[in-house]
């Protein structure tokens, strides 16, 4: 007869969930570039075998940070989704906005928005392919708004859902710089465009 061996996997000393927070925190801030594994090691609580372990490498560690922010953000997307007022409730998403992301006087922006800011051609396609799709899905969003409201002509919809889109990517950015009054003008002159 042979003998039988059970290997116990060893239990984690943490709540991944929590780690991931932790790590989307880090990436929010310093972007994803300078956010180094010790960086991460320090703020997460759990040394380098422990990331490399869980999450495989840093773009992993990232996508699952995505995934939670994502998931914090999506009140704001539910919100406007059971919305009625149209333009005005997109518009109302964008103060919103504003608010979720701040960390002190000023934003901290998107967590997509600065990533996507940071990266080049030769950058993780699986990191290039989230991004895309979050704001795929955020533009998405708008259209479906516009599209119920019913003022928009059927021909114009994506183009003022892209406007948008593209409005979203300004006002992360310089949230992250310019004062309540200075965002305020830039979301009023936005939906005075449409």
């Amino acid at each position: 007869m042979i003998p039988i061996i059970l290997i116990m996997a060893r239990a984690k000393a943490y709540n991944e969930g929590e780690v991931v927070e932790k790590a989307m925190q880090v990436f929010w801030q310093k972007g994803y570039t300078n956010t180094s594994m010790q960086l991460l090691e320090k703020e997460m609580g759990i040394n380098k075998f422990s990331i490399y372990s869980s999450f495989g490498n840093k773009n992993g560690l990232f996508l699952e940070s995505l995934k939670c922010y994502k998931q914090k953000i999506s009140h704001l997307n539910s919100t406007l989704k059971s919305s009625s007022q149209g333009l005005e409730g997109i518009k109302t998403y964008f103060y919103d906005f504003l608010e979720f992301s701040k960390a002190t006087a000023f934003g901290k922006g998107c967590l997509v928005t600065n990533t996507a800011n940071e990266l080049d051609q030769d950058s993780d396609e699986q990191i290039k392919e989230a991004l895309f799709l979050f704001t795929q899905e955020v533009k998405q969003l708008f259209a479906s708004v516009l599209e119920q409201e019913g003022t928009t002509p059927a021909e114009r919809i994506e183009q003022h859902a892209d406007y948008l889109l593209i409005s979203m990517f300004g006002l992360s950015s310089a949230s992250r710089r310019c004062t309540t009054t200075q965002l305020q003008h830039y979301i009023e002159t936005v939906f005075k465009n449409l």
